[in-house]
């Protein structure tokens, strides 16, 4: 079975589809006139816009909705597989995808706000939503809708639990059967609330699971401060193939640093949009510069703050992998008897023995879990989406959540490598579908992009959207937002 799953995770993340991820980047970053540099103080301004809603919720919780999806296992064992497997230059590649997926999430986001609708008393859209509104395609709508119930709701959430365990065991030495009935209950408490419960929880532990993580970082970065040249100098080195103990894996480190880049980021992977079109916004662009600077915080902060971390202690091991996918030997073996999942820990243990462990588990907790919850978000909005009378929605949610749930407590007790590979499959399936749709629907994004830029340039602070005007059609709650204001 696990060979069935490996292949068919191979089959997804073709090489075919690492170029198209970044090839979708760099295509939007040249569109919208690299606006992850151009409009980076706009980002931050957005970010703590107060502006909320009954039905909506503020762009801050927005954004620590979509980095609690984003900010997860891929920020602490994701970038540690990703140098155990493509060695430390996977991390530049990490950093090149996060840079290009800005605009990819950028534009995402923006759909995802233009074509939103009012489900009761929230707001819901995401992909299917903009797909069926924009492209008038309902079929694909329906097959990423039905793509993201089987990644978000059953594939993904055993990755994150799976490390929660796994860390928690190492540090704790807690069976992990216990660590799922715990992390079971506690999402009980919170998943039967909503978006507005999921939204508070969000803004409150996101910037304190994040801060606490990078303070350490940043100490352990500052002990050993005169090693920044060196292990930018690695990183550079082994990215372009100049480096000679990493010279042949060029290929694997590209693919690799793509690969948890974008697991770990998101970006182009159509999860974000969910949580964008939640927030109450002026204009669907501040929600998309908003969820473009998520992808910074997430990769070129938090990311890259983990690899500095293993890079500085010498804390990580790096294989050879065969064209079949196997590991052959090691390249580099620092630490004998410690695979990829141990590499953080063994790096803040080198500095803080006896503490380090039970500091990445507690973190890794954090991280992992606010996953889990987006995870369960993004899901339950794909599900109100396809089911639309409102008895069966309510029958079929009670029923998913059970079946997330347990989902949640089988990624415990089930082996690492196959918790990442099926995960693998969901991101990337996601991902093939709503890249291709954002491309298909980039002159719409890009109409949106043009008229905030316009209306900015006059000086209008805070800019209001009314699709008609620049000839978007289906935007249903914008075009009922502005006949009602005008």
């Amino acid at each position: 079975m696990d060979n069935v799953i490996s292949t068919i995770s191979n089959l997804v993340w073709s090489d075919v589809f690492i170029y198209l991820c970044l090839c979708t980047g760099l295509y939007f970053s040249f569109r919208t006139g690299f606006l992850q540099v151009a409009y980076l103080k706009d980002m931050i301004k957005l970010l703590f816009a107060k502006k909320k809603s009954d039905e909506g919720i503020s762009s801050f919780q927005a954004f620590a909705l979509a980095i609690s999806g984003r900010v997860g296992t891929g920020n602490i064992i994701g970038v540690a597989t990703a140098i155990f497997y493509g060695g430390p230059g996977a991390v530049f590649w990490m950093w090149v995808i996060a840079f290009l997926g800005s605009a990819s999430a950028f534009v995402e986001a923006t759909l995802g706000q233009v074509y939103k609708q009012k489900e009761g008393n929230e707001f819901r859209g995401g992909p299917a939503f903009y797909i069926e509104k924009g492209l008038g395609v309902k079929w694909y709508a329906a097959l990423f809708a039905i793509l993201t119930i089987l990644s978000a709701g059953l594939l993904l959430p055993g990755v994150q639990s799976n490390a929660i365990a796994s860390s928690a065991f190492n540090a704790f030495e807690l069976p992990n059967s216990y660590t799922g009935i715990a992390l079971v209950i506690l999402l009980m408490l919170i998943i039967f609330g909503g978006v507005k419960r999921l939204g508070t929880v969000a803004e409150y532990v996101v910037p304190f699971m994040a801060g606490g993580y990078i303070l350490m970082t940043l100490i352990i970065i500052a002990i050993n401060f005169r090693q920044i040249p060196e292990v930018l100098e690695l990183i550079f080195s082994s990215a372009f193939s100049l480096n000679a103990t990493f010279g042949g894996i060029i290929g694997m480190a590209i693919a690799w640093g793509v690969k948890r880049g974008i697991y770990s980021n998101e970006a182009g992977q159509g999860t974000a949009p969910h949580a964008a079109a939640a927030a109450e916004v002026n204009h669907p662009a501040q929600q998309g510069l908003v969820q473009a600077f998520s992808v910074y915080v997430d990769t070129l902060f938090v990311c890259s703050a983990t690899a500095f971390m293993i890079l500085f202690t010498g804390k990580y091991n790096v294989t050879n992998v065969n064209a079949s996918g196997t590991a052959t030997y090691y390249i580099t073996e620092n630490i004998p008897n410690v695979d990829y999942s141990g590499f953080t820990q063994a790096a803040v243990s080198h500095h803080f023995p006896g503490f380090g462990n039970g500091f990445v588990a507690i973190a890794l907790f954090f991280f992992a879990f606010t996953t889990i919850m987006a995870y369960f978000y993004y899901a339950d909005t794909n599900i109100a989406y396809l089911i639309k009378n409102e008895k069966i929605r309510k029958i079929f949610g009670w029923i998913f959540k059970l079946i997330f749930l347990g989902s949640v407590y089988y990624g415990t007790i089930r082996t690492a490598d196959t918790a990442w590979a099926i995960g693998d499959i969901g991101v990337g399936l996601m991902a093939w579908v709503n890249l291709i749709a954002i491309l298909l629907m980039s002159k719409t994004a890009m109409k949106v992009w043009k008229d905030y830029k316009t209306k900015r340039k006059q000086g209008i602070e805070d800019p209001d959207f009314n699709p008609k005007e620049i000839g978007i059609k289906n935007a249903d709650f914008w075009e009922t937002k502005s006949n009602t204001e005008n």
